[in-house]
């Protein structure tokens, strides 16, 4: 089917990836959650980055090892990298190219304070119109832009092969 979810006035993206975890009605899906292995996280990811409009800022929120790299990795092989992508924990940002555009991967797990974003060239980030996948956005604060599409991981209690996906 042809899903689609409004990001703000006149922003659309279509959400092809539904058709893969579910066939419930769409109100029941968005927002919504699923459960997933790490293969199926990583077809969702592929799937979800295929769709995304660009530019387009993405927040992974979750536990250290609940797959927000999984995630990151899966959504950047959509974009079209080629080269592998690394997860960018000790120097807090890693820029790619894509035939669509500039791919930012952010994990700021070791960011000490917000203040710190502009040592990262946050404003340039910003002003790139690339894709952004931030990794821990809470240690952000309010320097995000408004309304980014925001994803949570968690493991699910009892299932250690699974983790539990919300939008």
């Amino acid at each position: 089917g042809r899903y689609f979810k409004t990001l703000g006035p006149g922003l659309n993206i279509r959400l092809p990836f539904l058709d893969l975890v579910t066939k419930v009605n769409l109100d029941a899906c968005i927002p919504g959650w699923q459960g997933f292995t790490e293969a199926e996280l990583a077809q969702w990811g592929e799937s979800f980055g295929k769709s995304l409009p660009f530019p387009s800022w993405v927040t992974l929120t979750g536990e250290l090892g609940a797959g927000k790299t999984t995630l990151v990795r899966a959504i950047a092989r959509a974009q079209g990298l080629l080269e592998p992508v690394t997860s960018p924990t000790y120097s807090l940002v890693r820029e790619y190219y894509s035939p669509r555009g500039r791919v930012f991967h952010l994990d700021l797990y070791r960011l000490e304070d917000p203040e710190q974003l502009h040592q990262l060239g946050w404003e340039d980030i910003r002003r790139a119109k690339g894709l952004v996948l931030v990794e821990w956005p809470e240690l952000a604060a309010s320097a995000l832009p408004p309304e980014p599409i925001a994803l949570t991981l968690e493991h699910l209690p009892g299932r250690p092969d699974m983790r539990r996906l919300t939008w």
